[in-house]
């Protein structure tokens, strides 16, 4: 057809305009992000059926199969409290410390997760990238699919233990679900953003399990938020208090406990989990978007 439309062009039309008369494009071009949108909605049975394979696949072999999923940060918040909370002694300025802990293990161990999986999401699946032609995000939006999946496993144990340990049923716990519906949006763009720079630079994912312990430390999971306020002031303290993960775990220590300290006004935490979402979500997606073409390659 390209042949047919080159032979016959005594038309005086340039090529370029010549082939969008007649319905062509260039080969390998970068789709435009409303077209590449439509694909990954088109797609969305296979991100699916990806997203299950990968559960099946990774714990398929093991004896206890999903209940690893709860089993591992329940695990982590043992760890933390017996050495942050009983030899450390940092449950003296905590009523319900267990709580508190275990809220900021599962929502940080979400986002870490994510990221983990998302670094290699491209990199561990060249084979399937050079034989399959899909739209190559459907990739890290598995992974986010599988780690949300195994999150609403982890919430009712987590809401669970919330309950065991004295903290009342209210209203606020509406706020579970918008809180993390914004974090699975952040999540989505982070997995994105790690998924290319995985990519292009394979060595990052030797560095991530660093980065996310660093990240967890300043992200006040393991101590109360209020250490913050007697180490730090002015911009300091503001650029502490918006941390990203912070702000996700105060939501969700906010809306399951009751007179727990926050690094923030509810308001302002909201405000800023919007904003984050936004700006990691839709960039961590444009991001992936713009090196489309280059997954696979080399």
């Amino acid at each position: 057809m390209v042949q047919t439309a080159v032979a016959g062009n005594d038309t005086g039309l340039p090529m370029k305009e010549l082939a969008k008369r007649h319905g062509l494009s260039a080969a390998g071009a970068l789709p435009s992000l409303p077209a590449y949108l439509r694909q990954l909605w088109a797609y969305r049975h296979f991100i699916g059926a990806y997203a299950n394979a990968k559960v099946s696949s990774s714990l398929g072999n093991t004896r206890l199969g999903m209940f690893w999923q709860v089993l591992t940060p329940l695990f982590n918040a043992a760890v933390y409290y017996l050495i942050f909370g009983v030899i450390l002694s940092g449950t003296k300025d905590m009523d319900n410390f267990i709580a508190y802990l275990c809220t900021g293990v599962f929502v940080f161990g979400f986002t870490q997760s994510v990221v983990q999986s998302g670094v290699v999401a491209v990199t561990n699946n060249l084979g399937l990238i050079r034989a399959l032609h899909f739209p190559r995000a459907s990739l890290p939006l598995a992974v986010v699919m599988v780690e949300a999946r195994n999150l609403a496993a982890s919430m009712a144990v987590l809401m669970s233990i919330v309950l065991i340990t004295g903290e009342p049923l209210t209203v606020e716990w509406l706020l579970i679900v918008p809180a993390l519906l914004l974090q699975t949006i952040f999540n989505t763009g982070l997995a994105m953003l790690s998924a290319r720079l995985g990519s292009k630079i394979t060595d990052i994912k030797q560095l991530v399990p660093f980065i996310m312990r660093i990240w967890m430390y300043s992200s006040a999971v393991i101590y109360s938020v209020e250490l913050f306020e007697r180490r730090l002031d002015g911009w300091a303290l503001r650029l502490v208090e918006a941390n990203p993960m912070l702000v996700y775990i105060e939501l969700m220590r906010h809306a399951l406990m009751e007179d727990v300290p926050l690094a923030g006004s509810p308001t302002r935490l909201w405000i800023q989990s919007i904003v984050w979402a936004l700006i990691v979500g839709v960039g961590g997606f444009i991001y992936f978007w713009r090196g489309e073409k280059g997954y696979g390659r080399g």
